[in-house]
């Protein structure tokens, strides 16, 4: 009952780098639950700083019933100053609290969670809102980062392989960097283009940005696929004119995100389509003749469900490090 562990970033990283399929269907699952009822989901909380306006650190807090029963806190930070110095974007921890008593029972490193999670989810909806495939197509990927190369590899690992792959990011080195391990690590054909416009007209893009405002106002032509990860990138009207899926409309309509935006623009949320699960179940079909956008805000109850899934393969390998007597006082009286 008071066991505490501490599951480090390398067994993390290890856990998940094993099973990449079973951390896709682990997120298709846990779409699956949300849709059904089985978690609670509050807003995620976000902490800024007046003298750094472009880093933020977000808590977001989750259930998740069903065969987790488990709650828990993914509290991570956001800082892309970091990139300057050759250090991550992004650095997180996770709490899991067992749901009978309320008592944490781990805390993770969760950088590499929240990218896998995220990456999953992105590979989820790439097979769900392209159904006939990648063979021939081109996708492009703006942003060059360490989400942008989680979502490569498991785009692979989904069966998601384009003809060719473009990368645009306004750091050159960055870019590059990553079209070497598309070729070099994944033996995809890619390339870097220093022209948005370019990557703007591949029939699939991915966005995975730490842009903080809209900057594309090119409209999308029909059939392109747009998976929107960094929620920023696009100007209300570009969301106006296509159909738009959702991990979650509520969520998603909140920290003046593109959607949230197009929200306000438009007065309404006519232009909501759907969500990821109802067209996983088939309650949702996407119009012909319309692009494509997927907004995800980013589920805590996937960051707890990963979690969960990577603490139990560590403990399971006796690779956690516990902690005795974390709890001072483990009796009433």
């Amino acid at each position: 009952m008071f066991d505490f562990d501490l599951v480090p970033g390398p067994v993390v990283n290890e856990i998940l780098n094993d099973d990449r399929s079973g951390v896709m269907a682990l997120v298709r699952q846990t779409y699956l639950q949300h849709e059904a009822g089985e978690s609670v989901n509050p807003d995620s909380h976000f902490l800024r700083f007046p003298e750094k306006p472009d880093a933020r650190i977000i808590a977001l807090p989750a259930f998740l019933g069903a065969d987790v029963q488990l709650a828990g806190i993914k509290w991570i930070s956001s800082f892309p100053a970091n990139t300057r110095k050759s250090v991550p974007r992004a650095s997180a921890v996770l709490i899991l609290n067992d749901y009978e008593t309320g008592y944490p029972i781990a805390c993770l490193e969760a950088a590499q969670i929240s990218a896998a999670r995220t990456a999953a989810s992105a590979a989820v909806a790439a097979q769900a809102l392209r159904p006939d495939g990648y063979e021939g197509t081109c996708l492009a990927v703006v942003g060059a980062g360490v989400i942008a190369r989680t979502v490569c590899r498991y785009l692979q690992e989904a069966g998601c392989r384009p003809a060719s792959y473009l990368v645009h990011d306004v750091d050159e080195t960055s870019g590059q960097a990553l079209v070497d391990h598309l070729r070099g690590a994944l033996g995809e054909s890619a390339d870097f283009t220093d022209d948005l416009g370019t990557a703007l007209k591949a029939d699939t893009v991915i966005f995975a940005t730490t842009a903080g405002r809209p900057y594309v106002h090119t409209h999308f032509k029909p059939e392109q696929v747009v998976l929107n990860l960094s929620l920023r990138d696009l100007a209300p009207e570009v969301i106006l004119t296509a159909s738009n899926i959702f991990d979650d409309v509520e969520h998603c309509m909140k920290a003046e995100t593109s959607p949230h935006l197009a929200e306000q623009a438009a007065g309404g949320r006519d232009f909501v389509t759907g969500t990821l699960a109802g067209v996983l179940t088939g309650a949702v079909s996407l119009p012909p003749g319309r692009p494509v956008i997927f907004s995800p805000f980013g589920l805590g109850i996937l960051d707890l469900a990963v979690g969960a899934f990577v603490h139990r393969r560590a403990r399971r390998a006796g690779t956690t490090v516990a902690v005795p007597d974390f709890f001072a006082e483990t009796r009433r009286w």
